[in-house]
């Protein structure tokens, strides 16, 4: 071993001087454009180029006439603002999440073993690692017990990798031949491990990969796609509706300029240029709250999937209970009272304290605790009523395996080589010699499951020599029996039931025996008459079309192996539902790919289930899924309730122009055009933008959890959303033509007719943000909830008066001012759909009443 390596860790001055020397354990991000290129890539978008075209060719046509070519190219620049701004906002977002869910290690500093984020480890670290923890820097091992490493992420081979210590120096050799050395961005499968940090960051093997492959590129979520996909749709659309209505003004009598500035008009209505943004602040929101609700969403995709889910297959430990285990009972030929153990009893306790990898350290006031929670109710049973452990040492281990469900430790006592075996009762019974205590020991763990405890056993197997491993886990003596409970979360059995009212099936999977785990699934509402538990031997005998056939038949499983997890989330994807899995475990990492929303445990999550996941619940907690699930319906809802309002407004305008077109087509040459490009933009820039965000801004109501779940392959526009839509729009184009109507043949004015468009097509918008909002009717307490969106109402409709009354400005927009009676028609004429809006909100309700 180095001469130089601390074997209690380093200190703080060292950190300190290692850090100046080799930096920070980070990869180099890629590197961000400048301000000014991120500007000019906001005018990529197909439909603002379309419109620049619009506004260029409008200048060349008439050079005299430059104005409208203006104010589209203003209002332009304003979005692009806009969009660096939401970029900015989502990039910070982005980063604070990132470091929410960064990787911890274990390391040894200042004699103690703490845990610190893993971009914090230094060079000469001594760091400790075990089964499912990611190896976040390259180190060389001092200290190795059958350890085992998947290095597949650096060397592409499949298999694990055994490693061991050695002082023979590898350097020379292959990445896949170094088999003393743990490199960045592996994971350990088996064992346990120590390690000298020898590279850090870029100067790890993966990061001199990293160095080649600067190239990430941020990747859009399937809504956003879609959305992109309507746009482009769109904007075929208006080139399309633009070069009819331009050969029906040129029918019509208009100059080939003028019909051209009307088909200008037309493109700047058919475009929604705050569609791609809005979806982006809701997603940036929605991602935020989840986070600060104790769901961090790793992958964008999960928000919109969430929405969907029907089936959440759950852990019990940590998840539905409060993984705070407390040994309830000590069983050793009889159940023992804690205050009255006899030193043979308390050595069994010690025992059981020897077998466990967890640590509880003392810092002056502070407790840290480092492990698995039962074994550190092992840990606090002994040191109130068992025996000190700190000077015994541990001289062989082999690490708890799932699929032996044991953990055995050697130690040298009084000239004697004692083994020591915990593990399931069931295994260890198997495998003990002492049939009599044996027997009497089924009948306490039975009693003890039955009340829900978890039962651990304990074994030993005494030996004059140092033991090889083979020899460890047969033949042993059966020593004595703890119960322990991990108590169920008080807010769970809401969850779930809410889950329910929701569509929403809960599934429990637990590493517990079946009587326990039926025990407690009875107590949380999860196991109803007529479902069925069953255990992984079970299980295992069902072949893959019985399982398909009786899936919905099983609410609890017991003791599964995590072969298991990947089969029962595959059944219940043949069925077409939507699964979400909870896991913790190196093992849990397929069946959390396998999942449509894998869902890794923040506190007790290994760092393979948390790379693996699409959520990490930082509090392990069941309700935080369900509360995920609520604010990723309530996502999309929001996500829709944005493309109604600025499609159907969009239609309006289109229907507007388009109308006006075919009018004067029909011989009423004098109709004119309703509004001006100029308009237009100045609409779509005040209402189509601060009520949309208003709309984002609107708090999720408990009523998506009323509904059942969204089927994933549904149409976005399912459910005669689209009709709904063009319906809306249909009204809105409707009474802005007739506030033009009124104009031209009532108050006989071609600038009052166009102002009172104006402000009717503005107003109605307007209004229109709050009937689409949320599914109740304006005259409740929800409308004044929203003050973001009252404060975009207000500063829309004022903005729009501006540009009516003031002087100078209304003469800039070819607007004048109206008379209080032209004010008046127009906002009777705004709110038209609103009442048509509320009329039909009424006869749901009306509806959601006889249903109930």
């Amino acid at each position: 071993m180095d001469k130089n390596i601390k074997l209690g860790g380093l200190n703080d001055e060292d950190v300190i001087r290692q850090r100046k020397l080799y930096g920070k354990n980070e990869l180099n991000e890629k590197k961000k454009s400048n301000i000014f290129i991120r500007f000019l890539l906001q005018f990529k978008d197909t439909l603002i180029i379309i419109l620049l075209i619009a506004a260029f060719c409008s200048v060349i046509i008439n050079p005299t006439d430059y104005v409208d070519s203006l104010i589209i190219l203003i209002v332009v620049i304003i979005n692009a603002f806009l969009g660096i701004y939401q970029e900015n906002r989502a990039e910070k977002s982005l980063e604070a999440l990132k470091k929410l869910s960064s990787p911890t290690c274990k390391v040894f500093r200042n004699n103690s073993l703490i845990v610190i984020p893993s971009s914090e480890i230094v060079v000469g670290d001594l760091i400790a690692l075990e089964a499912g923890d990611f190896v976040s820097a390259d180190a060389c091992i001092v200290d190795a017990t059958n350890l085992q490493v998947d290095e597949s992420s650096l060397t592409g081979e499949s298999l694990a990798i055994n490693k061991s210590v050695s002082k023979e120096n590898m350097d020379s050799l292959p990445i896949a031949e170094r088999t003393n050395m743990l490199f960045s961005s592996t994971f350990i499968t088996n064992g346990k491990a120590k390690a000298i940090v020898k590279s850090v960051g870029m100067q790890t093997e993966i990061g001199k990969i990293a160095k080649m492959l600067d190239t990430q590129e941020s990747s859009k979520t399937p809504l956003q796609n879609k959305l992109n996909q309507v746009g482009k749709v769109i904007g075929l659309m208006s080139l399309i509706i633009c070069l009819i209505v331009f050969v029906l003004e040129m029918i019509s009598g208009l100059t080939w300029l003028d019909a051209f500035k009307t088909a200008i008009a037309l493109a700047v209505a058919a475009i929604p240029e705050g569609l791609a943004t809005v979806v982006t602040i809701v997603l940036a929101i929605g991602v935020s709250k989840m986070s600060k609700q104790n769901a961090i969403i790793k992958k964008l995709p999960a928000v919109e999937t969430l929405g969907s889910t029907n089936i959440v297959c759950s852990d019990k430990t940590g998840t539905l209970t409060q993984n705070k285990m407390t040994v309830k009972k000590f069983f050793q030929n009889g159940y023992k009272n804690f205050n009255k153990l006899s030193f043979k009893e308390q050595k069994t306790l010690q025992f059981f304290a020897i077998c466990c990898d967890a640590s509880i350290n003392i810092k002056g006031d502070k407790i840290e605790r480092i492990g698995d929670p039962t074994e550190l109710a092992i840990l606090d049973i002994n040191l109130a009523h068992g025996l000190k452990i700190k000077q015994i040492q541990r001289l062989i281990d082999l690490p708890f395996d799932s699929d032996r469900k044991l953990m055995t430790t050697v130690i040298k006592e009084n000239n004697k080589y004692i083994s020591i075996t915990k593990g399931a009762p069931n295994v260890i019974f198997e495998k003990s010699i002492n049939t009599q205590e044996v027997e009497l020991a089924k009948v306490a763990n039975n009693e003890m499951a039955n009340t829900a405890l978890r039962v651990l056993a304990l074994a030993i197997k005494e030996f004059d020599h140092l033991p090889n491993v083979e020899e460890l886990e047969k033949n042993l003596t059966y020593i004595g029996l703890i119960g322990m409970i991990d108590p169920e979360r008080q807010e769970v059995k809401a969850s779930i039931e809410d889950a329910s009212k929701a569509g929403i099936r809960t599934i429990m999977i637990t590493g517990d025996d079946i009587i326990t785990a039926t025990a407690i699934a009875k107590n949380l509402n999860i196991l109803h008459e007529g479902e069925l538990a069953i255990s992984s031997s079970e299980l295992s005998k069902l072949s893959e079309e019985e399982l398909d056939n009786n899936i919905d038949k099983y609410s609890v499983y017991a003791r599964v192996a995590p072969e298991d997890k990947v089969r029962i989330v595959s059944a219940w994807q043949k069925k077409g539902a939507v699964v979400a899995m909870t896991g913790d475990g190196v093992n849990d990492a397929p069946a959390l790919k396998k999942a449509d929303i894998g869902c890794a445990m923040g506190i007790s999550g290994t760092d393979v289930s948390k790379e693996s996941a699409d959520m990490i619940l930082t509090d392990d907690n069941f309700s935080t899924i369900i509360s995920a699930v609520k604010q990723g319906r309530g996502i999309y809802k929001v996500i829709q309730r944005c493309v109604k309002y600025l499609l159907s407004s969009n239609i309006g305008e289109v229907l507007v122009i388009f109308l006006a077109s075919l009018i004067s087509v029909c011989g009423l040459s004098s109709f004119g055009v309703p509004l001006l490009p100029i308009h237009l933009l100045w609409i779509n820039l005040i209402t189509d933008s601060l009520p949309a965000f208003g709309i984002a801004m609107e708090e999720i109501g408990d009523e998506v959890m009323k509904e059942k779940p969204r089927n994933k392959k549904e149409s976005f526009f399912a459910h005669h959303f689209g009709l709904k839509i063009a319906f809306e729009g249909f009204v809105i184009g409707l009474v802005t033509l007739s506030a033009y109507t009124i104009g031209s043949f009532i108050f006989k004015n071609q600038t009052t007719a166009q102002t009172m468009a104006f402000l009717t097509l503005s107003s109605t918008q307007l209004f229109h943000a709050f009937n689409v909002k949320n599914d109740h009717s304006i005259f409740t307490k929800y409308t004044i909830k929203n003050r973001f969106m009252i404060l975009a109402f207000f500063v829309g409709f004022i903005l729009q008066l501006f540009v009516i009354y003031i002087p100078g400005i209304n003469t800039i927009f070819k607007l004048n001012a109206l008379t209080a009676t032209q004010f008046f028609i127009c906002i009777g004429l705004s709110i038209v759909l609103t009442i048509i809006m509320e009329f039909s909100k009424l006869i749901n309700f009306i509806k959601k009443i006889k249903h109930n």
